[in-house]
């Protein structure tokens, strides 16, 4: 995984949210960061019990209604027609991005070549990335189960607003 103080691996990937409108959009991170910090969530599957819980948390938090200029990114290997049907039923508001061969998810250094006999899954993990690119917060976890230590990354948000 890379650690904190790194720059951030640009990508520029297909999405989907939440909204009605089922046109697949393209999302570049350098594009995101001229609006504020961006905040990525890499998970295994959509529809998946504790990735469901994950994104769902993160969605109850709020962070990105409250600071607006947070923009939130769910990442995974799963499709965005598959986002598209995930971000409807769970109503999540943010969007999602299909990091399809998993090249991502691997440049971020969390990348399963295998996971239950599914391919290039990208791990449960979170970075926070400030406009600079840099990675102001990170973590990851080889348990899909366990969930992301939301309190701090929100500590790191507000410590990333401070400072500017």
């Amino acid at each position: 995984m890379i650690r904190e103080g790194v720059t951030a691996p640009e990508f520029a990937l297909p999405g989907t949210d939440s909204s009605a409108d089922t046109d697949v959009g393209r999302y570049r991170l350098t594009d995101a960061l001229q609006q504020g910090p961006v905040l990525l969530s890499f998970y295994l599957f959509d529809f998946h019990p504790a990735c469901t819980t994950a994104l769902c948390d993160l969605h109850d938090l709020a962070w990105f209604d409250i600071d607006e200029s947070v923009t939130v990114f769910g990442i995974s290997t799963d499709r965005s027609y598959s986002h598209q049907a995930f971000a409807e039923a769970e109503r999540l508001g943010y969007t999602l991005l299909s990091d399809s061969d998993g090249s991502v998810a691997e440049s971020y250094g969390v990348l399963y070549d295998e996971f239950r006999e599914h391919k290039r899954i990208a791990k449960r993990s979170v970075f926070l990335v400030d406009t600079d690119r840099t990675i102001r917060y990170a973590w990851s976890t080889d348990d899909p189960a366990e969930q992301p230590r939301w309190a701090e990354v929100g500590e790191a948000i507000e410590a990333v607003d401070a400072a500017t």
